[in-house]
């Protein structure tokens, strides 16, 4: 919902304006400009960018539209996983975790959690660690080391996402004066014709430099810059599960280790602690 009132905002401020003070919006309406414009633009991010990216762009639009994909309720399902997994380990050794984490969509413990059970990544990246934990890894500093080198791959994944955007924000400016020249070198070749429709041309050209820009800074570099915080939303979620791992993986108490995965999180989104305490007392199985 934020995204469609920022693109209101930007549309009515810039056209509203403009007819206002008494534009005529007919002008502005020049298909082959834009044509030209977005068309080259579409075939850069397509030049520019692999196959996995072009097909995940589908996937940051949805993210732009709806937001980050973790609110509360998700760090909050999240910490409440973690202390029921890490209490069943502590009751009953480590080795009782595996069959959750080897079959998490038949684990009544995951099940409870559907923010996580439901998402594949998240869920992929928690089982990864704890089977871990479950075939005798102690050793919390090189399971530090290869959760960062984990989280590296998928920040660099999702940073590809956020540069294809950026990338079009960049572009765009100079491909709308790539279409002013053209509509300038049409003009000039129409040179011996009347005023009114070399004011027609002209105008057109400067259409294409105005296209470019309006596209670039109202539209793709803002949405860039949303594409990246809620990247950086989602990266916040694996932190915390990171967290919460290794203070595990170091001996700490089942609360104790959920605390270390509570202050990784944005204070934004971050449960209180009298609100994690009263989420897993409410839980049969953590408490």
């Amino acid at each position: 919902m934020k995204f469609i009132i920022g693109i209101v905002i930007v549309v009515s401020a810039v056209f509203g304006g403009y007819w206002g003070a008494g534009g005529h919006l007919a002008v502005l309406w020049q298909p082959f400009e834009f044509v030209i414009i977005l068309g080259a633009a579409i075939g850069a991010l397509v030049i520019g960018n692999p196959p996995a990216v072009l097909k995940g762009l589908g996937r940051t639009f949805k993210i732009m539209l709806k937001g980050p994909k973790y609110k509360k309720d998700s760090y909050l399902e999240l910490l409440g996983l973690q202390y029921t997994l890490f209490k069943l380990a502590k009751a009953k050794g480590s080795l009782a975790l595996e069959a959750h984490v080897e079959n998490p969509s038949e684990s009544d413990v995951f099940n409870k959690f559907p923010a996580i059970a439901s998402d594949p990544r998240a869920l992929e990246f928690m089982c990864d660690y704890l089977r871990l934990v479950t075939l005798g890894t102690e050793n919390a500093h090189e399971v530090e080391a290869l959760m960062d080198e984990e989280l590296e791959t998928l920040n660099q994944e999702d940073e590809q996402m956020v540069a294809a955007i950026q990338a079009l924000a960049d572009g765009t400016p100079a491909l709308g004066i790539v279409a002013a020249v053209l509509g300038v070198i049409h003009t000039m070749g129409a040179i011996d014709q009347p005023p009114e429709i070399l004011g027609h041309l002209i105008g057109a050209a400067l259409v294409g430099t105005f296209f470019g820009v309006f596209c670039a800074y109202g539209f793709f570099a803002p949405m860039a810059m949303a594409l990246k915080n809620a990247f950086e939303s989602e990266n916040k979620f694996y932190l915390s599960m990171k967290a919460g791992i290794l203070a595990h993986l170091q001996g700490y108490a089942p609360a104790v280790s959920v605390e270390f995965a509570r202050k990784a999180l944005m204070s934004d989104v971050r449960p209180t602690f009298a609100e994690v305490e009263e989420s897993t007392q409410n839980n049969p199985q953590a408490a």
